[in-house]
């Protein structure tokens, strides 16, 4: 394995009145030399800054995940080298269906993650905003 996860655990087991079942751990060993830190990734597109036409978390953050996927994979990863995500969302009531649909893309990753509501994001139409680490081996 590419990076050693400590104490590996599924979010089904630890917020069971939850809908959720993200493979997540408390912590990451990273080795490698290249590090990808990614500004926290919001539902607009990469190439031109345009926000998606969706006032629904799930597709916003689907749109988020497809970023981190996309910069990491330009960076030479993929997301199995992804280590830490911290995941800020304007409305508790969206974590469920935030973590959800981050759980498609991170299944059998296990980063660590924070978990933070703010009360707003840098444009009113954001739900959801999703900072990521990744650190790709050497070896690859």
């Amino acid at each position: 394995m590419t990076h050693h996860r400590i104490r590996k655990f599924n979010t089904k087991d630890t917020y069971p009145e939850q809908n959720l079942d993200n493979d997540l751990c408390q912590a990451v060993v990273t080795r490698g030399r290249r590090t990808v830190w990614m500004r926290g990734q919001c539902p607009q597109n990469l190439d031109d800054a345009k926000n998606i036409d969706s006032h629904d978390p799930a597709e916003q953050t689907h749109k988020v995940m497809q970023n981190i996927r996309q910069l990491i994979e330009e960076a030479g990863g993929n997301m199995a080298h992804l280590v830490k995500v911290v995941v800020y969302i304007t409305d508790v009531r969206h974590r469920e269906a935030v973590y959800r649909t981050m759980g498609e893309y991170i299944k059998g990753v296990h980063p660590v993650s924070t978990g933070l509501v703010v009360q707003a994001l840098a444009r009113p139409d954001w739900l959801v905003e999703i900072d990521a680490t990744a650190v790709i081996p050497d070896e690859e």
